[in-house]
């Protein structure tokens, strides 16, 4: 039930809203009270974010309190200006093209100068429509490289932190 909810809806959580009217902050404070040992700080990332020009924000189908958690245990948790979570996209998850311009008009972004990286390859294609340049962080999911395509895919990258000290040179 979970993966077809997660193939048809875009997330659990919509399937579950969807077919059974379940409370997303209840759904959400159960699914994300979970260790975040598997998480650990990678150097090369955070300092690569920290010498990428412009804004850096996040765009998530989980909560801000859980991206929060996740940011601080990589290391990065002052190094994103603000984060669009699925309640801020009216519980409307990547990759419905609405989540994309709720968050596109709420954080006042010019898509067509915007870095997207993303690592479920299906949520890069109402990106790249929108004018991102896109980038699959193809980490192995079991899902992430559904309705992958190179129409809207411009890099793919294993690591992110890697990809990007690469893409910025040595310092």
């Amino acid at each position: 039930m979970q993966k077809e909810f997660f193939r048809t809806y875009g997330t659990t959580l919509a399937g579950l809203m969807a077919t059974h009217d379940v409370d997303p902050h209840q759904f959400l404070a159960y699914v994300h009270d979970i260790e975040m040992d598997a998480l650990a700080e990678d150097r090369r990332l955070i300092e690569a974010v920290a010498r990428l020009p412009g804004r850096k924000l996040v765009f998530t189908n989980g909560d801000a309190d859980y991206a929060r958690r996740v940011l601080q245990r990589l290391g990065l948790g002052g190094s994103f200006e603000a984060i669009h979570d699925i309640h801020a996209c009216a519980y409307r998850p990547k990759p419905d093209p609405e989540s994309y311009r709720s968050m596109l008009a709420a954080l006042a972004v010019d898509p067509t100068t915007a870095l997207f990286a993303e690592d479920m390859a299906r949520n890069l294609k109402p990106a790249k429509a929108l004018g991102m340049t896109t980038v699959w962080v193809n980490n192995g999911s079991e899902f992430g490289g559904h309705q992958h395509s190179p129409d809207y895919i411009d890099y793919e990258t294993a690591d992110i932190g890697a990809w990007l000290h690469d893409l910025l040179g040595d310092q």
